[in-house]
Protein backbone atom coordinates (compact mmCIF):
# COMPACT_ATOMS: atom_id res chain seq x y z
CA UNK A 1 0.00 0.00 0.00
CA UNK A 2 1.38 3.53 -0.64
CA UNK A 3 0.43 6.99 1.15
CA UNK A 4 -0.12 9.72 -1.37
CA UNK A 5 2.09 12.57 -0.93
CA UNK A 6 -0.99 14.56 0.98
CA UNK A 7 0.04 12.12 3.98
CA UNK A 8 4.14 11.59 3.98
CA UNK A 9 4.27 16.02 3.55
CA UNK A 10 2.73 16.82 7.07
CA UNK A 11 4.81 14.12 8.47
CA UNK A 12 8.33 15.04 6.98
CA UNK A 13 7.47 18.64 7.80
CA UNK A 14 6.82 17.67 11.27
CA UNK A 15 10.54 15.38 11.45
CA UNK A 16 12.04 18.49 9.78
CA UNK A 17 10.61 20.95 12.14
CA UNK A 18 11.88 18.14 15.50
CA UNK A 19 15.21 18.35 13.96
CA UNK A 20 15.53 22.32 13.30
CA UNK A 21 14.99 23.06 17.18
CA UNK A 22 17.94 21.46 18.18
CA UNK A 23 20.60 21.95 19.45
CA UNK A 24 23.70 20.37 18.34
CA UNK A 25 24.35 18.49 21.71
CA UNK A 26 20.73 17.48 21.48
CA UNK A 27 21.28 16.21 18.10
CA UNK A 28 24.14 14.13 19.05
CA UNK A 29 22.35 12.63 22.16
CA UNK A 30 19.70 11.79 19.55
CA UNK A 31 22.60 10.09 17.57
CA UNK A 32 24.15 8.14 20.62
CA UNK A 33 20.48 6.61 21.56
CA UNK A 34 20.02 5.28 18.42
CA UNK A 35 23.66 3.82 18.07
CA UNK A 36 23.06 2.26 21.53
CA UNK A 37 19.39 0.94 20.33
CA UNK A 38 20.59 -0.30 17.51
CA UNK A 39 23.62 -2.28 18.51
CA UNK A 40 21.56 -4.01 21.83
CA UNK A 41 21.45 -7.54 21.02
CA UNK A 42 17.50 -8.26 20.56
CA UNK A 43 16.61 -5.33 18.17
CA UNK A 44 16.94 -6.94 14.68
CA UNK A 45 15.35 -4.52 12.78
CA UNK A 46 16.16 -0.46 11.96
CA UNK A 47 14.54 1.99 13.84
CA UNK A 48 14.14 6.06 12.96
CA UNK A 49 13.13 8.89 15.61
CA UNK A 50 9.41 9.38 15.61
CA UNK A 51 9.80 12.40 18.10
CA UNK A 52 11.63 13.88 20.98
CA UNK A 53 10.25 15.31 23.97
CA UNK A 54 10.99 16.20 27.97
CA UNK A 55 14.14 18.07 26.59
CA UNK A 56 16.12 19.68 29.74
CA UNK A 57 19.08 21.42 28.77
CA UNK A 58 21.10 23.18 31.39
CA UNK A 59 24.73 24.68 31.63
CA UNK A 60 26.79 25.14 34.41
CA UNK A 61 30.62 25.84 35.20
CA UNK A 62 30.86 21.92 35.12
CA UNK A 63 29.64 21.20 31.72
CA UNK A 64 26.34 21.13 30.08
CA UNK A 65 23.37 18.70 30.88
CA UNK A 66 20.93 16.74 28.25
CA UNK A 67 17.94 14.90 28.88
CA UNK A 68 15.61 13.92 26.63
CA UNK A 69 12.91 11.55 25.73
CA UNK A 70 13.14 10.02 22.42
CA UNK A 71 10.43 8.03 20.99
CA UNK A 72 11.36 5.20 18.50
CA UNK A 73 9.09 3.49 14.90
CA UNK A 74 10.18 0.14 14.25
CA UNK A 75 11.17 0.11 10.16
CA UNK A 76 10.83 -2.53 7.18
CA UNK A 77 14.26 -2.61 6.96
CA UNK A 78 16.73 -5.33 9.13
CA UNK A 79 19.54 -3.56 10.98
CA UNK A 80 22.05 -5.68 9.66
CA UNK A 81 21.24 -4.74 5.58
CA UNK A 82 20.06 -0.99 6.07
CA UNK A 83 18.98 0.87 2.96
CA UNK A 84 18.53 4.28 2.15
CA UNK A 85 14.65 4.32 2.51
CA UNK A 86 12.71 2.45 5.12
CA UNK A 87 9.21 1.97 5.60
CA UNK A 88 8.08 3.01 9.20
CA UNK A 89 5.86 0.48 10.33
CA UNK A 90 2.70 1.60 12.26
CA UNK A 91 1.52 -1.29 13.23
CA UNK A 92 4.99 -2.45 15.12
CA UNK A 93 6.97 -1.38 18.30
CA UNK A 94 7.30 1.85 19.45
CA UNK A 95 9.60 1.76 22.10
CA UNK A 96 10.52 5.20 24.40
CA UNK A 97 14.20 5.87 25.58
CA UNK A 98 14.99 8.23 28.05
CA UNK A 99 18.74 9.34 27.58
CA UNK A 100 21.00 11.91 30.16
CA UNK A 101 24.14 13.31 29.18
CA UNK A 102 26.82 15.62 30.51
CA UNK A 103 29.31 17.17 28.51
CA UNK A 104 32.56 19.08 29.46
CA UNK A 105 33.03 22.74 28.37
CA UNK A 106 35.73 22.26 25.42
CA UNK A 107 35.09 23.49 22.16
CA UNK A 108 34.30 19.49 20.81
CA UNK A 109 32.28 18.63 24.01
CA UNK A 110 33.27 14.96 25.44
CA UNK A 111 30.81 13.14 27.00
CA UNK A 112 31.69 13.08 30.74
CA UNK A 113 28.97 10.77 32.29
CA UNK A 114 25.49 8.98 30.34
CA UNK A 115 22.47 6.81 31.10
CA UNK A 116 20.21 5.47 28.66
CA UNK A 117 17.12 3.42 29.50
CA UNK A 118 14.81 1.73 26.34
CA UNK A 119 11.60 -0.02 26.49
CA UNK A 120 8.14 -0.01 25.67
CA UNK A 121 6.72 3.58 26.80
CA UNK A 122 4.22 1.61 29.62
CA UNK A 123 7.12 0.51 31.38
CA UNK A 124 9.28 3.63 31.40
CA UNK A 125 6.06 5.18 33.19
CA UNK A 126 6.04 2.36 36.02
CA UNK A 127 6.98 4.14 39.29
CA UNK A 128 9.95 2.08 40.37
CA UNK A 129 11.68 2.64 36.96
CA UNK A 130 10.37 5.94 36.70
CA UNK A 131 12.79 6.82 40.49
CA UNK A 132 15.68 5.02 39.34
CA UNK A 133 15.86 6.85 36.20
CA UNK A 134 15.59 10.12 38.14
CA UNK A 135 18.06 8.97 40.68
CA UNK A 136 20.53 7.93 37.40
CA UNK A 137 20.08 11.36 35.62
CA UNK A 138 20.73 13.30 38.85
CA UNK A 139 24.10 11.42 39.05
CA UNK A 140 25.09 11.95 35.51
CA UNK A 141 24.32 15.73 36.00
CA UNK A 142 26.25 15.36 39.26
CA UNK A 143 29.44 14.87 36.68
CA UNK A 144 32.20 17.03 36.40
CA UNK A 145 31.71 18.88 39.79
CA UNK A 146 33.69 19.42 42.74
CA UNK A 147 33.72 15.92 44.28
CA UNK A 148 34.33 13.93 40.89
CA UNK A 149 38.06 15.33 40.74
CA UNK A 150 40.38 12.66 39.98
CA UNK A 151 43.17 11.72 42.93
CA UNK A 152 46.23 12.72 42.24
CA UNK A 153 49.37 11.28 44.21
CA UNK A 154 50.34 14.06 46.40
CA UNK A 155 46.97 15.46 46.69
CA UNK A 156 46.71 14.56 50.22
CA UNK A 157 49.88 14.13 52.43
CA UNK A 158 49.67 12.53 55.60
CA UNK A 159 52.62 12.42 57.86
CA UNK A 160 53.27 11.00 61.71
CA UNK A 161 55.76 11.26 63.87
CA UNK A 162 57.95 8.25 65.20
CA UNK A 163 56.77 7.79 68.62
CA UNK A 164 58.43 9.44 71.77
Amino acid sequence: MRLPLSLWLPLALAVAAVAAGQSPLQRRVVRDVLEYFHGRSNVHFLFKERDVDGVIEREDASGTFVQLRLGLAQTACRKRAPQRHCRVLESRRKPTCLACYKFDTGDVPKVLDKYHNCGPSHHLAAKEIRQRDEAECRAVEEAGRGGDAPYLPGMFAFSRGLPA
